[in-house]
């Protein structure tokens, strides 16, 4: 087979914004994938109104994050345009039109697909137009008795002016006609939903009869708002919901209890500069405009909703019903055989490494260790890092048991880690007063690094053994996401390791790993390096190829390198789930780039690097996407795999197998825009449904 032909790199500005596109349109981006998986007829049906809530919680979390600090520099004038060179008001139009866009979709897709669908299932969401008379006294009654005596409707006047509202809530605005027992006129009121009560009221059977019925908390709200205001003529109702700026300020350096900080911005989060207001599509211009002045926003900033404000809750009836038929096939994670029969976990890793590919395999197997590490008296110290692990994880239990039980056990939290700040807080105290040492990080970076390290005595000597990932220490995300991880007694991988917390904890100078690669100090020359080495190897003729597989890909200098090297040759798949900024496909430039999307049951979460060095292949996992943040700005391990065994599955497992996807894959075209890929003439294949096959087949 010829050898194709390789671009000359020529001038080119490598830089030029005209290669690179928006970060935050591409994260949006990833969302119109996900509504394709809600409105995708050969997915269950209850999955597809679990996707269409997933779209929706993107949707907050990227005002709450994203336009929200694009509006806070543009109205600042700080907003210095990224690589793509979009001025931040353009952008901010750009993103309300795509907005649009997606939330016309998501809307369609509730009341043309997902709506009907479920009543042809028995399920029903029932408006206030569609209640029976049994089921509207039903309703009554539970109005009458759950929901009025824990509600405060509050009327607006000169007493009583425009409260706070707290982000993300359910509020309705009423318009009222009449005087109050003071004789005062009545204008206008809010009711806002208690955050104590139930979003979704499921309707009881014997009320019913056959089928599910689920009414939105909002429509009863309305349905019985004359309840609230006795003596008063209610001329209307309407639904409207409010998204603020979520991000956390706190300036690390000049604080002296990070934790307490925290705490006290956390506090205020909920009443932050509003972002984005919501209302309900019939909502009068009246009330728009009334809300919006409120709320100190703009016309850009309002968006109408075809249907329920809160579309989000819809999500919660996925747990509430016993539907397998309706839901992806239940599987059981299994551990890898060896692990399952090893009585002695630290004589098997002792002997092996050990890799765990999840969620197909189990993250039991990482418990089993730590359980196994608390009550081996032989284990003198553990060493672990907490990003995001939830608090009901067994793994905390077993961190406060090995301190009871004598043990010296250091856990560095992320308090900072975004919306689990609260949780971190709670899970610091926690462990502190059990007696662990609890460090926080490094001031200014994120500790994103998924490690942990064992030490124990084996005649007479100390020797280490450690589990890196790619993934969080979390026991419900290990069955939703796609992850790696290594178990291994590596010498030279648990020395870099014990170098890496003995920074985290104190203020230890710059360290010279043998194995890992550490950001913000190694990783990211080491990445531009080989990505480089590639383009040399293409530039002598030999053959030349990079595969990484990443959840994010914006960092400009790294994307330029890509560009050199594929002008230069070089053959590049990258798989990247969400955002990515590089132009795949340019003549020229990108030719011999392809950019792919996996979007299936599970999130693909797994970061892999893979360079073919002329034969003799490196392929590294890693907690680190090729982002700015990452590369510079946090706290990273990327961990190369060196058994040739287990490397080759690595490949074979989340490369190889996620190139050959024809049909839960998407390629992303030079215009920011992804193409789903069919299968054709060629059998269907799903990289997901491969491995849950191998695995549980």
């Amino acid at each position: 087979m010829p050898r194709p032909t390789r671009s000359k790199p020529g001038n080119t500005d490598l830089t030029s914004p005209q290669l690179y596109l928006s970060r935050e349109l591409a994260a949006l981006e990833f969302n119109f994938r996900v509504l394709a998986m809600a409105r995708d007829a050969s997915v269950p049906l209850l999955e597809r109104l679990r996707y269409l809530s997933i779209v929706a919680s993107n949707l907050d979390e990227f005002f709450e994050v994203r336009v929200a600090m694009l509006k806070h520099h543009h109205a600042y004038g700080s907003a210095a345009p990224g690589p793509d060179g979009v001025p931040s008001g353009e952008l901010l139009a750009q993103i309300r039109s795509r907005v649009l866009d997606l939330v016309n979709e998501q809307y369609g897709t509730w009341l043309e697909q997902i709506g009907p669908q479920l009543d042809a299932e028995n399920i029903h969401i029932l408006t206030r137009q569609q209640w029976s008379p049994r089921q509207h006294r039903w309703l009554q009654g539970y109005f009458e008795q759950e929901v009025l005596p824990v509600l405060s409707p509050l009327g607006l006047d000169p007493s009583h002016p425009f409260p706070r509202i707290l982000n993300k809530t359910l509020n309705v605005a009423v318009v009222l006609k009449g005087r109050d027992a003071f004789g005062h006129e009545g204008h206008m009121a809010l009711v806002r939903a208690p955050r104590s009560l139930p979003r979704i009221i499921r309707v009881p059977a014997e009320v019913d009869g056959e089928g599910d019925h689920f009414v939105f908390l909002a429509e009863l709200l309305q349905a019985f708002v004359d309840l609230m205001f006795p003596g008063f003529k209610v001329i209307g109702s309407h639904q409207f919901r409010v998204t603020r700026n979520s991000e956390l300020i706190v300036e690390e350096a000049e604080v002296e209890n990070l934790a307490l900080a925290l705490s006290e911005e956390l506090l205020g989060r909920g009443y932050a500069r509003p972002v984005r207001l919501e209302v309900a599509v019939d909502c009068p211009k009246s009330i728009t405009t009334m809300l919006m002045q409120n709320f100190e926003l703009d016309e850009s900033d309002i968006y109408r909703c075809n249907g329920p404000v809160n579309i989000i809750r819809a999500g919660l009836i996925y747990d509430w019903l016993d539907r397998p038929e309706l839901k992806f096939p239940r599987f059981n994670p299994q551990l890898p055989a060896a692990l399952d029969s090893a009585r002695n976990k630290f004589e098997l890793i002792g002997q092996r490494d050990v890799m765990l590919h999840h969620p197909y395999q189990s993250f039991a197997a990482v418990i089993d260790l730590l359980r196994q590490a608390t009550a081996d008296p032989q284990v003198l110290a553990i060493k672990q890092t907490l990003y995001r692990a939830g608090e009901d994880t067994p793994l905390v239990d077993l961190l406060v048991e090995a301190a009871r039980h004598g043990k010296d056990v250091t856990v560095v939290i992320e308090l900072r880690a975004r919306f689990d700040e609260e949780a971190n807080i709670r899970l610091a105290t926690r462990l502190q007063e059990a007696g662990v040492q609890v460090v926080y990080g490094v001031v200014g970076y994120k500790t994103h690094a998924k490690i942990m390290l064992i030490v124990r005595r084996e005649n007479g000597k100390l020797r280490r053994y450690a589990h890196l990932s790619t993934g969080n220490y979390h026991q419900v995300n290990s069955r939703m996401y796609t992850d790696i991880g290594l178990m291994t007694a590596n010498p030279e991988i648990g020395e870099d390791l014990h170098k890496v917390f003995q920074q985290l904890s104190g203020l230890g100078p710059t360290i010279d790993l043998k194995r890992l690669l550490h950001s913000p100090f190694t990783l990211y020359a080491s990445v531009l390096a080989k990505i480089e080495r590639e383009t040399e190897h293409a530039r002598a003729g030999r053959p030349a190829r990079i595969v990484a597989k990443l959840n994010a890909l914006n960092e400009a200098r790294v994307i330029a390198a890509l560009y050199l090297a594929s002008q230069s040759g070089v053959e590049i798949d990258l798989i990247v789930r969400g955002a990515c900024t590089l132009r795949p496909g340019l003549p020229g430039i990108s030719e011999r780039i392809r950019v792919r999307s996996i979007i299936g049951r599970f999130l693909e979460h797994s970061r892999v690097y893979w360079f073919a060095n002329d034969g003799d292949p490196e392929i590294y996992c890693a907690s680190a996407d090729w982002m700015e943040r990452n590369l510079t700005r946090r706290i990273e391990v990327a961990f190369p795999i060196l058994d040739p065994e287990l490397a080759a599955r690595v490949f074979e497992e989340t490369l190889a197998n996620s190139l050959a996807d024809n049909t839960q894959a998407w390629l992303l075209g030079s215009d920011g825009r992804y193409t789903r890929i069919e299968a054709g003439d060629h059998p269907p294949f799903s990289a997901q449904q491969s491995l849950l096959n191998r695995f549980h087949g």
